[in-house]
């Protein structure tokens, strides 16, 4: 028992040790060569069956011929040997090319024999079925002509009455010799058939190969498994679609970032996505950079075709999240504007100091008093002021960084004098993303109106804990061809690319949390575009001096 186990380990290891496509070459050969012995096998014992039966029914017909003949019935049933029927015998062999033809009495004595010595003696090989009227068919027995396939018949006397039998047989050596010419042959067509489903099997193995790359099975489970920890693994989406636009692979932050499943075998036409995606793969070129939003997100997205031998196989698509690096863009935009605006100031107050400083120095006092009040009467209104109305500090830091950047630009933005928001905004990077855009899609339009001063006017209001907004500016209004899809990505009135995100964006931020964005007044003579926004529990339920 040990012996065998160590012999079988010791097979085992050398078949590892062995390509995979020579053992599925061997494993091949091996059952084609087994099939073929066991198929030669079965056709040389049809062979030799069939042979047998063929010189039984041959010896059978012989031996018919002969016990039907009178003169054998009145000889057998007088019971004399030799003679005519000796002749008959002797005639009958020699025509047929019988080994043998034997005609005994009831008693089984041989009345007629090829050799004459043993007439008169009792043969060797029962005559019990052909006495009883039953014909015996293709049997192997041994006598004194040795060993031979014969057959068997009765010869019945004119009463009726079975007087004796006729057997006729033809020595084995005959049809084995019909067999092993056929079983050449035979063997021929294995051969031939062995070495074409060897050279199939080394085709097969080729085949194998080349499609595997020369890769072994576990090799292939290998890049399997790593394939699937790489794409499930990395931190970007990653989407493929074939030649028809199917998808053929992704993984759960792809899912996660487009918000939708992708179920494998699904034409991408079918789910439902961004507008820009679609393009990026229908016009198949390498695309960088891709902005598209995806629910509340702007997704990144690169594409590639991949091509095999100048043939398109299908399109590539990663993407990445861009959405909190946009909210800390915005947000350091609004401070640096605010710092930039804060800084002018303490310049111009500066200066105003120093000039103050210098008529005082120089005895001039009625002209710094008259200097101080001039100072106070032309006070620029700052974005300080909505703090009265706007308590929340983060609503005040985007409309300081607003209005600072409408006046480098020369416009003015204002906080309309009925806005109040006693509370605390919930969640500042939503409501700065909603209202952030719309200012920044009015500052546009303002300044690219004919109306001057060009100015955008916001306002702000409070019901409960939801956050009312809205922002209308100086410009022409929203053209009538953009109004049913202007919330749309890609839709902009901004000629330079890379815009058509921000109304988007707001839009779904805003429906993310139940709220909603939209446009109020397309505009008229008097006034630009009017959006309107409602961004329910944004506000917290502290409300301190709400009235």
């Amino acid at each position: 028992m040990v012996e065998n186990g160590l012999f079988r380990t010791r097979l085992l290891n050398r078949l590892r040790g062995i390509r995979f496509s020579r053992q599925i070459l061997l494993l091949q050969s091996g059952v084609v060569l087994l099939v073929l012995a066991i198929g030669v096998a079965l056709v040389g014992w049809l062979l030799q069956s069939t042979l047998t039966r063929q010189y039984g029914e041959r010896a059978l017909a012989i031996a018919h011929t002969v016990a039907a003949d009178p003169e054998v019935i009145a000889d057998v049933t007088a019971k004399r040997p030799g003679g005519k029927l000796e002749d008959l015998v002797l005639a009958t062999t020699h025509e047929t090319g019988a080994t043998f033809v034997v005609i005994t009495d009831d008693h089984s004595i041989r009345l007629a024999h090829p050799t004459p010595d043993l007439i008169g003696e009792k043969v060797g090989t029962s005559a019990a079925e052909p006495l009883a009227g039953r014909d015996v068919v293709g049997v192997v027995q041994d006598g004194s002509l040795g060993l031979s396939v014969r057959s068997k018949t009765p010869v019945q006397a004119l009463d009726g009455r079975f007087v004796g039998e006729v057997s006729v047989g033809f020595a084995v050596t005959e049809p084995a010799g019909d067999f092993k010419r056929l079983l050449w042959i035979t063997s021929g067509f294995a051969v031939g058939a062995l070495l074409l489903g060897v050279a199939g099997s080394a085709l097969l193995n080729r085949r194998l190969r080349r499609v595997t790359h020369g890769l072994e099975p576990h090799q292939l489970s290998e890049l399997l498994y790593e394939r699937e920890a790489v794409l499930h693994g990395i931190g970007e989406g990653v989407l493929a679609v074939d030649a028809e636009s199917r998808i053929s692979v992704s993984n759960d932050e792809a899912e996660r970032l487009l918000g939708t499943p992708l179920p494998l075998g699904v034409r991408l036409s079918e789910v439902d996505l961004s507008p820009r995606l679609h393009k990026a793969v229908e016009e198949g070129q390498p695309v960088d950079n891709l902005l598209a939003v995806a629910g509340n997100r702007v997704l990144v997205i690169n594409s590639r075709a991949v091509r095999r031998d100048g043939l398109n196989i299908g399109t590539v698509l990663t993407f990445r999240d861009r959405t909190d690096l946009d909210t800390l863009t915005k947000e350091l935009d609004s401070i640096r504007a605010l710092s930039d605006g804060l800084r002018a100031q303490r310049h111009e107050y500066s200066n105003r100091l120093h000039t103050l400083s210098g008529l005082l120095q120089l005895g001039h006092n009625g002209e710094a008093v008259e200097y101080l009040q001039s100072l106070t009467e032309t006070s620029s209104t700052t974005p300080a002021d909505v703090g009265d109305t706007v308590s929340d500090p983060y609503l005040q830091a985007l409309l300081v960084a607003k209005t600072e950047q409408a006046m480098e630009k020369g416009m003015v933005l204002t906080v309309s004098d009925d806005s109040y928001v006693p509370a605390a905004v919930t969640d500042p990077i939503v409501v700065n993303t909603v209202l952030g855009n719309l200012v920044d899609n009015a500052l546009h339009a303002a300044r690219m109106g004919p109306r001057r001063p060009a100015s955008v006017e916001v306002t702000l209001l409070a019901e409960g804990t939801t956050l009312h907004l809205s922002v209308v500016d100086s410009g022409t209004g929203v053209v009538a061809n953009l109004r049913e899809n202007l919330f749309d990505e890609s839709v902009s009135t901004k000629l330079a690319p890379g815009h058509g995100l921000g109304l988007a964006l707001a839009r779904q931020a805003a429906r993310a949390h139940g709220g909603e964005v939209w446009l109020a007044n397309a505009g008229n003579d008097e006034s630009g575009a009017l959006f309107v926004a409602a961004l329910p529990d944004m506000l917290s339920e502290n409300q301190e001096g709400q009235p």
